[in-house]
């Protein structure tokens, strides 16, 4: 019996269709990684499998008694409550059944008593569910994503949105759902805790789904790929390397049958030209019947342009371009101290280190958008900087692109404004959509073109493949191999940096 059998699924936005009576079923202990595409809808699948988004039409049907959980990495935390008492909520019902247990015992007279008997079988109602263990898993899965390194008695209102995601993600973990629905588990997570991630989805008797971009990363958790492809949920057996080969192998079956299937086609129609108004008519008539009833093939789907990306450069400084000299950031109370590292001209750099050291806050630091708490850092002179920020947030999020992208250069005409977002992958349908309606991914690569626009000598980047698919990736590492400026990247990708970067920096040992 399955745990989820959805059929008929259709959905869309506007114009655009994502599914269109499209199936699926889920079954006990399946990992199914979930792919496609940017905005192929992905996300959104998760979304309508949490209940937290609804489809135009079809059904999904879970097994009686499935127990769901919902990554959802930007959820707000508003308690003022310790990161481990907000994991120890995970196990709510059985401290609660402990609170009774407790005052049960409170009341007893003697062992023979009926509050002594309820208590007893409440206590071992709690050793069988693992209560007596709950810290040592709080402990491990901290431990694995991190949190350990953060101090556990730490507020969560103190952490930055990266440290929040993992607080939430390991909650989830710990609550041990029949089904986890997670959406990009590892963008907030640094290479160490990825592995751990997967190791642990990958041990788990438990099914899931999981949204991801990161190619690695699905081949260590995988039994299954979900591919959304041509409006349909195509699922593959198998891990990711084995999807790619049988959905190679099927589109070239496809192929060869739509061109067999066309010779036949052209052969019947040159026949019935010939013979329509001769000898043959009746034959000739009769084919033609039958090319009428024939179902035929559409064309093999042509395969999504690679978008391109080139970043501008102006005429480098002669000098070292930036100078960091024994710098301490943070928010008020330091993350990271007495930073001191050398960007020369051209160079390209990668900054490492485990999630929540402060990577992201040394970058805004540079960018002036936190103020730093000791030491110093410089610019060359004439030195122009390009930023990009993990974050999708927009000042506006209710603009199309075509009109962001217009209103940042306003020299540009419409014409030029639709080609410049056409190259970097959004289409014309999208281009005057609004920005809340795309996708990460999609918007990912609308920020990607404000930065091609951009003339810059530095370009500052933080984690820029996080939305983005296969595609968009490989034209973002070849853009920054061909750029002639110099780069400063943090990223736990390191199959995307590793063929370009000249240096990887740990800034937890520097």
């Amino acid at each position: 019996m399955s745990l989820l059998k959805l059929t008929g699924l259709s959905h869309g936005f506007g114009d655009q269709t994502l599914y269109k009576n499209a199936s699926f079923s889920l079954y006990k202990g399946e990992h199914v990684g979930i792919v496609g595409q940017n905005g192929a809808g992905k996300s959104t699948l998760i979304k309508i499998l949490a209940g937290t988004a609804v489809p135009d039409s079809g059904q999904i049907a879970w097994a009686p008694g499935t127990v769901t959980g919902y990554l959802d990495q930007y959820a707000e935390l508003k308690d003022d409550v310790s990161i481990v008492s907000f994991l120890r909520s995970a196990f709510a019902p059985l401290y609660e059944v402990e609170q009774t247990m407790n005052a049960l015992y409170s009341i007893c007279t003697d062992c023979g008593s009926d509050a002594f008997h309820k208590a007893s079988r409440l206590q071992s109602h709690l050793e069988a569910d693992g209560f007596y263990d709950v810290d040592t898993n709080i402990n491990k899965v901290s431990g694995g994503l991190g949190l350990l390194a953060l101090g556990l008695d730490r507020s969560i209102l103190t952490l930055s949105g990266g440290q929040r995601a993992k607080v939430i993600l390991a909650k989830l973990l710990l609550q041990n759902p029949d089904v986890l629905l997670l959406d990009e588990p590892t963008n907030f997570l640094d290479k160490e805790h990825i592995q751990w991630l997967a190791a642990y989805l990958a041990a788990s008797p438990k099914a899931f789904l999981t949204v991801s971009h990161d190619s690695h990363f699905l081949e260590e958790i995988s039994t299954h790929i979900l591919d959304i492809d041509d409006l349909s949920l195509n699922k593959y057996t198998g891990k990711y390397s084995a999807f790619l080969k049988q959905k190679e192998h099927h589109r070239e079956d496809y192929a060869r049958r739509y061109r067999a299937q066309r010779r036949e086609i052209e052969k019947t129609e040159a026949y019935i030209r010939k013979n329509i108004a001769g000898v043959n008519s009746k034959n000739a008539k009769g084919r033609r019947k039958q090319l009428q009833r024939m179902e035929k093939l559409p064309p093999p789907e042509v395969k999504e342009a690679k978008p391109e990306f080139h970043f501008r450069c102006p005429r480098l400084p002669a000098q070292d371009i930036l100078i960091v000299n024994n710098l301490t950031v943070g928010y008020g109370t330091p993350l990271l101290s007495g930073l001191s590292f050398l960007l020369k001209t051209g160079q390209k750099i990668v900054l490492t280190g485990f999630n929540g050291i402060g990577k992201s806050t040394l970058l805004k630091t540079l960018m002036g958008e936190v103020t730093a708490l000791g030491g110093s850092f410089a610019f060359a002179q004439g030195v122009k900087n390009a930023y990009y920020a993990q974050d999708l947030i927009w000042e506006n999020d209710n603009l199309t692109p075509l009109a962001l992208v217009s209103g940042a250069f306003p020299d540009l005409n419409g014409k030029a404004v639709r080609a410049q977002l056409f190259r970097c992958g959004i289409s014309a349908r999208l281009a005057v959509q609004q920005l809340n309606s795309l996708s990460g991914g999609e918007q990912a690569k609308v920020k990607l073109c404000l930065l091609t626009l951009t003339p810059c000598s530095l370009l500052i980047l933080d984690e820029p493949t996080n939305h983005l698919d296969a595609l968009a990736k490989d034209a973002l590492a070849a853009a920054l191999t061909c750029f002639s400026g110099a780069v400063l990247l943090v990223s736990h990708e390191e199959a995307f940096y590793k063929s370009w970067a000249d240096k990887v920096l740990d800034i937890g040992e520097l």
